[in-house]
Order: C-alpha cells, then structure tokens, then sequence
C-alpha cells in the first residue's frame, strides 16, 4: 500500500506535438516530475494531448478528443501549452517559475491522503481525511513515462519529441459521497501490451476555473487558431465511457488487451487529494 504525502498536489498540462508552442512545455512537465521543485509538496503531473491541432500536417498520436473536451471544461479561453495546478490555476505550461509558485500555493491548503494498492484486477482506492465537499467524482488514469515520437510533419516537422506522463487511458473510478470523511471502492484496470511500463494515478477531475485565474496571463497558441476539427467539437465529455471500465484506446475503436494491471513495485501508484471543501479545488 503506497501512502501519499497529504501535500500532493496535480498539475495537467494540455500539450501537443503539432504545436511548436508545446516542446519546451513538455520538458518543464518532465523536469518537475524528476526533480520535485517544492519543498513538502509531492507533485504528480499528467500529460494530455488534444487532438484540435491535428489537421494541421501532424496527427499527434497520443491525442484524443476527450482531452480537449476535459480542457474546455475547465476554461473558456482555450490554448496549449496550458497547465491547470490543483484543478484551480491556470498558468502557461511553459513557465516554470509560475507553475512551481501555484504549486506552492496549492501545497498550503489542506488536504485529505489517498492511498492506492494493486488488486488482481486493477486497484482499490481508499481516501481519507475529507471535510466539507460536495459529491465528488474520481478518475483513473493509466500514464506512460519514457514515450518518444519522431514528427514527419507539421510545425514541429523533424523534431524528437519526448514525453513524461502521458494519459493513455481514463477511466471512472467512482464518485465520493457529499460531507464523507472517508470512501474507498476498487476499480477494474486494462492494459493495451503495447504499454512498456504503466503507472496509475488517481484524480478527482476539475470543473470552471475561478475567473481571476484567467486575467492577465500570458498565452500560448489558442485553439481557435488551430481551427479544430467540426467532427471532434461534436464530440460529448463523458460519451466515451461505458459501463463498468473503458480506456481512450477503447473509445476509438482499438482493440485492448485483457492484460491486467501488475505495477512492478509500489511506485507505479500515484494519488492525490486537494481540498475538496473549496468550490474552486477539484482535483483528486
């Protein structure tokens, strides 16, 4: 059973490899992965790629509409590379500097402590110390370390990109009941073979960023710019979870291993939870 520092605090960043905005973004995410920058503070990152820069010569294979709806959840002016901390902050996913401050920020508030352990089949969540929330949904998200793509075409045409957590699949894993102080409940995970070697990490998804936290911020390239495709607008938050597990591999279409979920060691499990009292904190 992996304990988890009541200080974890989440940072998204929603990147892609069409965007030559993105490239210096995604070594900040991996730099702050490996080094940990705050003092008490364990930050886990995750990497999701949108797919609304892909007509534009470069299909980034990692990408999937569902990151672009979950990015437009949180805010209405849309842009990569953009990092949201704690499911409250919107900062651009290239400064460092104002990633690491919000971060700090996020560590002070309180916090309840997750703990995940592998099961047979997936992995049995159990939080604790909550006070004062609403109902709160919990993801499921499978991530890959190492992951390096060569680009053929687009604005990042004969780069090599790499990458540090990138979302491969998601899933629901539950929803806490309002004023719990405590919730537990084990979900089912599933494996593509092709995964090298996957982590899970566990989050309560965020909702509208508070308003101030999108004044006077720098920003990256917009998403009206990168004339993102009619077909994926269409496309609903939550249409491409069914019943029980679902991956973004399953969504579209491809077929997923049956392979269940063995983590090596208990670094392969990750958690946070944020202050779920707050309106503005979502994350866990």
């Amino acid at each position: 059973m992996t304990p988890i520092l009541a200080a974890a605090v989440l940072v998204e960043l929603f990147t892609s490899e069409g965007c030559s905005s993105c490239p210096p973004a995604d070594a900040v995410l991996a730099r702050l992965h490996r080094e940990q920058p705050v003092p008490g503070v364990q930050l886990i990152v995750l990497s999701e790629h949108v797919d609304y820069w892909n007509s534009l010569g470069w299909k980034d294979p990692f990408s999937a509409a569902l990151f672009s709806d979950r990015q437009g959840q949180y805010s209405g002016h849309i842009y990569t590379p953009q990092a949201v901390v704690d499911g409250r902050a919107d900062v651009l996913g290239s400064d460092e500097r104002a990633i690491v401050r919000a971060v700090a920020a996020a560590g002070r508030e309180p916090h309840g402590t997750l703990r995940l352990t592998a099961t047979p089949s997936g992995v049995r969540i159990a939080v604790t110390g909550l006070s004062g929330h609403s109902d709160a949904e919990v993801m499921v998200a499978v991530v890959e370390d190492g992951l390096v793509s060569r680009v053929e075409r687009g604005e990042n045409a004969g780069r090599t990109l790499a990458h540090t957590a990138v979302v491969r699949a998601l899933q629901r894993g539950g929803t806490i009941p309002a004023a719990a102080d405590r919730w537990t409940n084990e979900v089912p995970v599933s494996l593509d073979g092709s995964w090298r070697r996957p982590r899970v990490v566990c989050f309560r998804p965020g909702r509208a960023l508070p308003a101030d936290s999108r004044r006077g911020r720098p920003r990256g390239r917009t998403r009206r710019r990168c004339r993102r495709a009619r077909s994926a607008r269409r496309r609903r938050s939550g249409s491409w979870c069914e019943e029980g597990s679902c991956s973004l591999t399953r969504a579209r279409a491809v077929p997923v291993s049956e392979t269940l979920f063995e983590p090596r060691d208990s670094r392969d499990l990750h958690g946070c939870v944020c202050a779920l009292s707050h309106n503005c904190a979502r994350d866990l």
